[in-house]
């Protein structure tokens, strides 16, 4: 495997996972450097270093948003992905819109964190309102009929089939249709996927 150019910052206090997930990632030709806690990688980081960063939302020391949030302070240029075992939308959410380029639930598979870390890393290429992925996810929201777009922006704000029934005043049932088919029109993966794209093009949910 050939060396790749890209750090990776690792910060989870599970020995194991760390270690799993530093094993696979050298073996992808990636440099990788470990930490068990966010005081550890904050102190160690230089403020000019370009990476990709794997972030654990649930640390014993520092919570994972605070150290987005000191990222961002430091106009950080690393690309981050945040990852938990306590998952919600509400916190993929939360992190996104703190700078995060996606969200991971532990357990993951190891080719789906390879991929997010490429794409992390790609993301530090190329980003911003004319980039491709934009215009890509733009083009596959303009396929959606005007009832998919409002089941969207209920559910990257986080709300249940029976609440968006509700405000929109149809079945549960039809939700969960109406749901299937915007996320194949949308070629999402999975809700956090979902949720990354909408942040990404900084789409209006009205909330």
């Amino acid at each position: 495997m050939p060396g790749n150019s890209t750090s990776v910052y690792i910060v989870d206090d599970d020995d194991a996972v760390r270690q799993s997930l530093a094993s696979l990632l050298e073996l992808e030709g990636y440099a990788v450097r470990e930490y068990q806690t966010a005081r550890a990688f904050l102190s160690d980081l230089d403020d000019a270093a370009v990476g990709v960063l794997l972030l654990d939302i649930r640390l014993p020391d520092i919570n994972g948003l605070d150290v987005q949030a000191q990222l961002v302070e430091m106009q950080s240029k690393l690309s981050v992905i945040v990852i938990t075992g306590h998952g919600d939308v509400p916190m993929a959410v939360q992190a996104m819109q703190a700078g995060a380029v996606n969200f991971i639930e532990k357990p993951f598979i190891g080719d789906v964190l390879v991929q997010s870390v490429r794409a992390a890393e790609a993301e530090l290429r190329n980003s911003g309102p004319d980039s491709l992925e934009h215009q890509d996810i733009r083009a596959r929201l303009d396929l959606l009929a005007p009832r998919e777009r409002d089941v969207f922006r209920h559910l990257v704000i986080g709300r249940q089939n029976k609440v968006i029934a509700h405000e929109l005043g149809i079945s549960p049932r039809t939700v969960e249709v109406y749901r299937a088919r915007l996320m194949g029109k949308m070629q999402a993966n999975s809700l956090s996927h979902l949720v990354r794209m909408a942040l990404t093009i900084e789409l209006d949910t009205g909330s």
